[in-house]
C-alpha cells in the first residue's frame, strides 16, 4: 500500500479490496488522473483507492500514467534535538528539492537543505522514507517521489531562506512548536513525524 497526496487529499494504492470503502475504488490501470483530481479537488470525492491485483506494479503503473519528478530532503535537528522549518505558501514544511543531474539523492538532500535554508555541516543519519504527491506544472499533472533523510548538524549560525523558491521564513523548532507547525503543515510531513 502507498499513500499519495493531492494537497491534503489521499490516494491510496492498493492490491486489497476493503469492502467498506468499495465505491472509493477504482482500478488503477484504467483510471483517467484528470478527472480524479477534478473530483477529489471540487470535494465530490473525499479519498480514492486505486487497486491493482499485483502489489509489485503498484508504482510502475502509477509511473506510467504520471510524470515522476524525483527529489530529496531532510528532517534536520541541530545539537539541542530542534527540528529545522521552513514556511513557504503559507504552511510550514521541510527543506526538499529536485535532483540535478549527476547527483544521487543524498547529495541531493544535503544540497537542498543547505540552499533552502543556510544551514552546513549536515550528515545524514538514516533514511526515513519516501513520500509521493501530485502537483500541476505548465497545465500538466505529475507525481513528486520525495526521498528523505534524517539528518544532524552542529550548525549555529545564521538561517538565511532562499527567497527565490518563496521561502519566507527559516526555523528551529523545539518539540511543542512542532507540534503546533505540524497542525499547519501537509500530509505528507506529517507522516515523517
Amino acid at each position: 500500500m502507498y499513500k499519495v497526496f493531492i494537497n491534503d487529499k489521499l490516494i491510496i494504492l492498493s492490491n486489497e479490496v476493503i469492502k467498506n470503502e468499495i465505491s472509493d475504488t477504482f482500478l488503477l490501470k484504467d483510471v483517467d488522473f484528470e478527472w480524479l483530481i477534478g473530483k477529489m479537488t471540487s470535494g465530490k470525492i473525499d479519498k480514492a483507492i486505486l487497486y491493482h491485483d499485483n502489489g509489485d506494479e503498484l508504482l510502475p503503473l502509477l509511473y506510467k500514467k504520471l510524470p515522476v519528478v524525483e527529489a530529496a530532503g531532510g528532517l534536520v535537528k541541530n545539537s539541542v534535538g530542534n527540528v529545522l522549518f521552513i514556511f513557504r505558501n503559507g504552511k510550514w514544511d521541510l527543506p526538499k528539492g529536485k535532483t540535478e543531474k549527476g547527483e544521487n539523492i543524498e547529495e541531493t538532500a544535503v544540497r537542498e537543505v543547505e540552499e533552502e535554508t543556510g544551514v552546513k555541516g549536515l550528515v545524514i543519519t538514516d533514511f526515513l522514507m519516501k513520500t509521493y504527491h501530485i502537483f500541476k506544472r505548465n497545465g500538466e499533472y505529475r507525481l513528486k517521489l520525495t526521498h528523505w533523510y534524517s539528518m544532524q548538524t552542529a550548525y549555529d549560525g545564521e538561517l538565511s531562506p532562499q527567497l527565490e523558491e518563496d521561502i519566507v521564513e527559516v526555523v528551529w523548532k523545539n518539540a511543542t512548536d512542532t507540534d503546533i507547525a505540524l497542525q499547519n503543515s501537509y500530509e505528507n510531513i506529517k507522516l515523517l513525524f
